[in-house]
C-alpha cells in the first residue's frame, strides 16, 4: 500500500478566510513553500515583524495546540530543502562514480579493435533483455546512422531463434549488467559455437562464461545496479555505447561522415557545424 504524507497547507487554505490580515501574512508565509532553515517562532516573527503570540493564535485557529504542534506538523509533511539537496545530489555523485569507472576501465584499443570489427563483418547482432534491452535498441539506432547492418533482440525467444541466422560472418554482441543473464549468456556461447565473433558488455567479470565472448567490455557498475537503487541500470552501458560511436564514427571517417549525412538528409535533419 502507497504512503502518504498529510499535508498542512489544505488545512491553511481552508482557514484562510477567517484569518485576520497578520495571521494572513504569516499563512502566506507557509503556503509558498518557504526556504528558511530556521522556522523558530522567534526566528519567523522577527522574519514577519509579527509577535510569537501571534504566530501561537495562527496555529492555535487551525486547530493545533500551539506553534510548536503546528510546526512540527509542517515540516513532516514538507521535507527540507536541504534534505531534498542531499538527495539530489545523491543520484549526481552515482553518476559521477560511473564516470570515473568508465573512465578507468574504458580500453581505448579495445575500441579501435571492435570498431574494426563493426566494419568487418557482414552483420551486427546485439542481445539484450530487460533493462539491457533499452541499451540493444540504442546500440541499433544509432549505429544505423553509419551504415552498419544491425540488428537487435531483446526477448529469450528471439534470441534462441536467431541462432539460424548467425554463421562465421557475424559479430554477435551481448549486454547484461551481470554477466549472469541466462539468455545472452547462451546466445553468446551458441554463437561461437557456430563461429561467429562475439563482444560481452558486463559490469561484472563471470569466469565461468569467458570462453563463450572474444571480448569483454567492463562498463562502470554500482552496488544494486541491476535493482535501479538509484540511477537507471543500463546508463553505464549507454555511456560505454556513446564512446565506442565515436570511435567507431573517427575509424575510416569520411566514409561515415558520408553515411551519417545521408541518413540525416533522409529524416530531414540538419547537422549543426
Amino acid at each position: 500500500m502507497l504512503s502518504y504524507n498529510k499535508s498542512v497547507l489544505p488545512i491553511i487554505e481552508s482557514a484562510y478566510e477567517e484569518l485576520t490580515h497578520v495571521e494572513k501574512n504569516i499563512a502566506d508565509y507557509f503556503i509558498d513553500c518557504i526556504h528558511d532553515e530556521d522556522l523558530s517562532s522567534k526566528a519567523v516573527s522577527q522574519r514577519l515583524f509579527v509577535s510569537e503570540a501571534s504566530l501561537s493564535r495562527f496555529a492555535k485557529k487551525l486547530g493545533f495546540s500551539g506553534y510548536r504542534q503546528f510546526l512540527f506538523a509542517y515540516q513532516d509533511s514538507h521535507p527540507s530543502d536541504k534534505h531534498l539537496d542531499i538527495l539530489t545530489k545523491q543520484v549526481l555523485n552515482s553518476y559521477q562514480k560511473v564516470l570515473e569507472k568508465t573512465y578507468s576501465l574504458v580500453n581505448n584499443e579495445q575500441m579501435i579493435r571492435i570498431s574494426k570489427m563493426l566494419d568487418e563483418y557482414e552483420r551486427v547482432y546485439i542481445y539484450g533483455i530487460g533493462s539491457s534491452a533499452v541499451v540493444a535498441r540504442e546500440f541499433k539506432l544509432r549505429f544505423m546512422r553509419l551504415g552498419l547492418d544491425v540488428d537487435y533482440l531483446a526477448e529469450a525467444h528471439s534470441i534462441r531463434m536467431n541462432i539460424t541466422r548467425v554463421h562465421e560472418k557475424s559479430l554477435v554482441i551481448g549486454i547484461s549488467v551481470s554477466g549472469k543473464t541466462e539468455e545472452v549468456v547462451e546466445g553468446l556461447k551458441n554463437a561461437k559455437e557456430k563461429g561467429a565473433k562475439t563482444i560481452m558488455l558486463s559490469a561484472a567479470k563471470v569466469y565461468e562464461y569467458r570462453s563463450y565472448y572474444d571480448e569483454l567490455v567492463l562498463i562502470g557498475g554500482l552496488k544494486n545496479l541491476a535493482i535501479s537503487d538509484k540511477i537507471s541500470p543500463q546508463m553505464p552501458a549507454l555511456i560505454m555505447i556513446d564512446i565506442l560511436y565515436t570511435h567507431y564514427l573517427h575509424y575510416n571517417k569520411a566514409n561515415k561522415d558520408e553515411k551519417l549525412k545521408m541518413t540525416l538528409e533522409h529524416i530531414h535533419y540538419e547537422l549543426e557545424e
